[in-house]
């Protein structure tokens, strides 16, 4: 026993055990590739909506979170401020279902992944 501190102390552990490969990965080559094209089918989706709080709102990027059976969409308001973001919030709930729609179609997937709108 001694006083001094080790390079190991106030370590857990189960760490020392640990391995690579058992580490979670980030979003692969296919996942990005599935985001821009989901972007690019949801971008024409949202311009063509017959909902007019819906139809200004602008696409920034899509991600996977946290893999791609459900994507976060992140949405931008006008510049001009003529939707509020809860307005907005509210457009997207209702559209939500004919927006998967439009990406189920163009998507070739199994299933169609969920998306989870976020406006900023």
């Amino acid at each position: 026993m001694t006083d001094e501190l080790g390079p190991e102390d106030g370590t857990d552990p189960k760490d020392w055990h640990r391995k690579p490969w058992n580490a979670p990965r980030g979003a692969g080559r296919k996942a990005h590739q599935l985001c821009r094209q989901v972007a690019e089918v949801l971008h024409a989706a949202v311009g063509g909506c017959a909902d007019p709080v819906v139809q200004p709102l602008t696409v920034a990027y899509v991600t996977p979170a946290p893999h791609t059976g459900r994507l976060r969409v992140t949405t931008m308001l006008p510049a001009d401020g003529s939707i509020s973001r809860t307005a907005a919030e509210a457009g997207l709930a209702r559209a939500a279902g004919r927006l998967r729609g439009e990406v189920a179609a163009v998507v070739n997937r199994r299933h169609a992944p969920e998306l989870v709108f976020e406006v900023v």
